[in-house]
């Protein structure tokens, strides 16, 4: 059994009646009220309000069991309403047929009626109401009255709205009227005298009417159907009890009543239920009815399928018991404004929860079914499975995520646009490349200002992303400049893409602006490079980690001979001479490991043999993965400047030997001056005094004449008038070279000082020291230097009654050759020598290093 079956059986009468339009009754050729259970008026037609004289309303508690003024007996006796045949037929289930009543209207003018009443009963026999059809027969006198007259009855025959024909006992027409006629649409000559059976579309039907008349039973609107002249089927209802004469079976009077319009309204009425019901069936979407509390009374066999529910599991739910919790009060809310009539219908989207506990998206249509009045009966649920396609979505969603962050995670700049060129996103990346957030919706490119690389403007809407979505194709190789709003440029490379959908339609383009500043400068960098490689005074050479010549520049040809193509592709051993190849293997094995070869010197061979002197500088190469490739080698041609070092050391020498000639010159001299007072202490300390400049010479000899470090200047006086001085001796102060006229001023004060302390001071006991402390103050041309000479732990110290040649020296003579202040003092507690110079002629080697010897 179906669930249009259960839910549906067919109406009875009573439900048909009220189910059908209200002016359908006008369609019955007479008049006709309807009343439900308790009398009320719940349907007429017009006819019955024409002869009533007014439109009684409906349903109302005064205007019970018939719409006329008053009724009336038909000996001219008042009859109550509630006696009336209506109001037995509605009690006691009682037919009436072809009663006389006399109606009066509200103007008081009356008229007979023949009244037909029939109850109307449920298919439980239950009486729902009555329908009462009656005819005006004021023209005719009633048939059962005395005296009344053959010529009224023909009349009454003849006029009657009541379709009537008359059956003989076998079956001939006797005579129709002319409603009968009418409604056949037969002449009477061409009607009457004929069998009925002609004019019965189904014979037994004929023959079931005569068979039970002639039984002596009485039809009761017993259903027919009758043939007219153009052959149309006309659907009657016939009323007809059987005459006999003494027994026997003589004719009958029918009535036929004309349906055609309710059985052709029924039948639509029922082939469009039972259409929809086979549609609601066949449907593959789901369809559910449901009532104002959502208790579902209908549902098909796709909504079972779509939840995973029998049909009886549903129809025991609301619509809202499997609704998911998250999606259950928008849609309670939206049906309760349907219910309320605030809206019509409404869609929504909810998630649906099956047995096993998944759950499915349901797309539902909901409307309202309401009857005449505006109220709400039930509301129709269209339901549709859009789970694949929400998951879809879903995916999809997520889908575009993954991609949104893709493209945010970009270290390039990226952004999309949609056909119109209108930004649609953009990542961090264009934001940073651009120097400004542009705003969705912005054309054709996130860019503040563009330019083309030769520095003429480029409008935006003539960009590559412009030509990209205009004209449809992907954009490659081109360049172009972007100003930010801090008037920075930016080279890039743009790579604008079109987007098409699935239907090969344009949607938008895609551009990804890759910043090209770091390969411009890298560019640049590089041609630098080469332009310093090729215009080197050096030879600048590459090869590989077989020794393998791979590069020669410029003043690799002028230094060593050879050409590119000469030298390119031969192993560097051609340039080692046959001496020295065993350093080519050494510096290999260095440069494999990786290690930087410092500046050293050596000899190369040129192209005709000869020898050069070089200074090399070996790095190792890598490519991209930081794996050694070879190595490159700067080779400086030092020739000149060695030749130019032995001159100067010859020179040197030369002048040292002069200089040591010289002072042994002075000294030889100064012995024979003075021969018989060599052993007097004025020679000696002369003697000792040019060998303290002998001995300044020497350093500075050693020195080049460049210069010689203080503490060395020290060690080497100290030296020479102590025998103890690692000791005795405690020296502290930075690292500094002294000019050659610095140092042998300096070197011949230590020689007094120390020949002092070894003789008067410190030195000339076995516990004495000497501390030397110096320092530098200021930069550049004002620092100074700052010397202090104190004896320590030596035997008390008087000042001297008078200035010998060493304090002439040390005050005068070196503050008047250094321009320096010089104090020398002499506390109890031991000399001290303060010294405060300035540093111009003094080369620092380093300010920061401290030596000190205890």
């Amino acid at each position: 059994m179906t669930n249009a079956e259960t839910l549906s059986p067919p109406p009875s009468d009573y439900e048909a009646i009220l189910a059908g339009e209200a002016t359908i009754l006008d369609a019955i050729p007479g008049a006709v009220y309807v009343c439900d259970v308790e009398g009320h008026l719940i349907r007429y037609n017009g006819e019955a309000a024409r002869l009533w004289g007014r439109h009684p309303p409906l349903q109302d508690a005064k205007e019970r069991f018939c719409g006329s003024h008053r009724l009336y007996r038909l000996d001219g006796s008042a009859w109550p309403r509630e006696d009336s045949p209506m109001a037995n037929a509605i009690r006691f289930g009682r037919q009436t047929r072809n009663e006389f009543v006399t109606m009066e209207r509200p103007d008081g003018s009356r008229f007979d009626a023949l009244v037909n009443v029939r109850p109307l009963r449920d298919r439980h026999d239950r009486i729902e109401g009555a329908i009462n059809c009656f005819h005006d027969v004021s023209r005719q006198k009633p048939p059962d009255l005395e005296g009344r007259h053959a010529a009224d009855l023909e009349d009454f025959f003849e006029n009657a709205p009541v379709a009537l024909h008359i059956v003989g006992d076998d079956g001939t027409i006797r005579g129709a009227n002319r409603a009968e006629l009418d409604l056949l649409g037969y002449a009477a000559e061409e009607y009457v005298g004929r069998h009925i059976g002609e004019f019965h579309a189904d014979r037994s039907t004929v023959s079931d009417i005569l068979d039970k008349l002639k039984a002596g039973e009485t039809l009761d609107r017993y259903p027919a159907r009758l043939r007219t002249k153009d052959g149309r089927i006309k659907y009657v209802l016939i009323t007809s009890s059987g005459r006999f004469e003494n027994g026997v079976f003589t004719n009958t009077q029918c009535f036929t009543a004309d349906v055609t319009d309710v059985h052709e309204a029924e039948s639509a009425r029922r082939e469009s239920e039972e259409r929809l019901a086979a549609t609601y069936q066949a449907a593959t979407i789901g369809i559910a009815e449901a009532d104002a509390d959502g208790h579902l009374v209908r549902v098909n066999e796709a909504l079972c399928r779509m939840l995973g529910r029998s049909e009886e599991e549903l129809l025991a739910m609301k619509f809202l018991d499997y609704t998911d919790p998250v999606d259950r009060e928008r849609d309670k809310a939206s049906y309760a404004q349907q219910i309320e009539g605030k809206i019509d219908s409404y869609v929504v989207r909810k998630r649906a929860i099956k047995p096993d506990g998944s759950s499915i998206y349901l797309d539902v249509h909901s409307s309202s079914v309401r009857d005449a009045d505006g109220r709400f009966r039930y509301g129709v649920r269209v339901l549709i499975d859009v789970t694949d396609a929400e998951r879809m979505q879903d995916r999809i969603r997520e889908s575009e995520k993954n991609f949104g962050d893709l493209l945010e995670a970009l270290p390039a700049a990226v952004y999309t646009t949609d056909a119109d060129g209108r930004i649609t996103f953009f990542n961090k990346a264009a934001v940073q490349m651009a120097g400004r957030t542009p705003a969705l919706g912005d054309k054709w490119c996130v860019t503040w200002r563009l330019y083309r690389t030769d520095g003429s403007f480029l409008p935006h809407d003539q960009c590559p992303m412009a030509v990209a979505i205009k004209e449809d194709r992907a954009i490659r190789g081109q360049e172009a400049v972007a100003e930010r709003p801090d008037g920075t440029r930016v080279p890039f490379i743009p790579y604008p893409t079109p987007l098409h959908n699935s239907d090969g339609k344009l949607i938008g383009a895609i551009n990804m602006l890759i910043d090209i500043s770091d390969r411009k400068k890298a560019q640049e960098y590089a041609e630098r490079l080469a332009a310093i490689v090729t215009y080197s005074d050096d030879a600048i050479v590459s090869k590989d980690v077989r020794g393998v010549i791979q590069t020669w520049n410029q003043a690799a040809e002028r230094i060593f001979g050879y050409k590119a193509e000469e030298a390119v592709g031969k192993p560097i051993t051609i340039l080692i001479p046959p001496d020295r190849q065993d350093e080519e293997p050494q510096i290999l094995a260095r440069i494999c490991r990786g290690e930087h070869i410092e500046h050293f010197e050596t000899a190369r061979r040129r192209k005709d043999g000869s020898l050069i002197d070089v200074s090399l500088t070996v790095s190792p190469l890598k490519n991209g993965s930081g794996e050694i490739t070879g190595a490159s080698k700067i080779a400086r041609d030092i020739t000149e400047r060695r030749q130019e070092e032995r001159r100067r050391q010859l020179l040197i020498n030369e002048l040292n030997h002069r200089v040591k000639n010289t002072l042994a010159t002075v000294q030889s001299l100064a012995s024979q001056t003075f021969r018989g007072e060599r052993a007097s202490q004025s020679f000696k300390r002369f003697e000792t005094r040019v060998v303290a400049l002998a001995r300044a010479h020497d350093l500075l000899t050693k020195e080049s004449w460049e210069g010689a470090d203080i503490r060395d200047i020290l060690d080497r006086s100290f030296q020479a008038v102590c025998p103890e001085p690692g000791i005795r001796l405690r020296a502290s102060g930075p690292l500094c070279r002294l000019k050659p006229k610095l140092a042998l001023s300096l070197s011949m004060a230590f020689h007094e000082l120390g020949t002092n302390a070894v003789k008067h001071g410190a030195l000339s006991g076995d516990s004495g020291k000497v501390a030397v402390d110096w320092r530098i103050t200021g930069s550049g041309e004002i620092r100074r230097l700052h010397l202090t000479w104190r004896e320590l732990d030596g035997p008390d110290v008087t000042a001297p009654v008078q200035r010998g040649f060493g304090s002439r020296l040390l005050e005068q003579a070196l503050a008047r050759e250094l321009d320096a202040q010089v104090a020398l003092l002499f506390p109890r507690s031991g000399l001290v020598f303060t010294l405060d110079a300035p540093l111009i002629d003094i080369t620092p080697t380093d300010g920061t290093s401290i030596h000190e010897r205890p």
